[in-house]
């Protein structure tokens, strides 16, 4: 059960790099995430809703052309924390980055995204 209610804020996250315009991004955040979030990204570290969307319009306008956000494995939730793995493809064969995120869950709601960007590199 706890895993759905997670499933369920990851995908809507997810959604808001998908949606059919910038209009829907903020809503689809809002439904997602406490309105506290912090984001721990490539960048640093941000707060606020307001932060995550310009993180996520940023993707939405990747040079490459509008690209898709899809969650790559299941949720896996121990506690109150959750972890996934996730894809980013821009169109007609263009760049591609995966990664893992890591987020943290309040009240069904995501309040900490920690993005790692990239595969781990094997030891030698």
């Amino acid at each position: 059960m706890q895993e759905e209610t997670a499933q369920g804020a990851i995908d809507t996250f997810i959604s808001s790099f998908n949606a059919s315009d910038d209009r829907y991004v903020t809503s689809l955040l809002a439904q997602a995430l406490t309105s506290d979030v912090i984001l721990w990204g490539p960048l640093g570290r941000s707060e606020g809703i307001a932060a995550v969307e310009r993180f996520v319009l940023d993707i939405r306008r990747h040079p490459a052309g509008t690209g898709t956000m899809t969650r790559c494995s299941e949720v896996d939730m121990p506690n109150e924390w959750a972890r996934y793995q996730w894809a980013f493809t821009t169109p007609d064969g263009g760049p591609r980055l995966a990664g893992t995120d890591v987020v943290h869950l309040r009240r069904n709601l995501i309040d900490q995204i920690i993005v790692f960007a990239g595969d781990t590199q094997p030891l030698p």
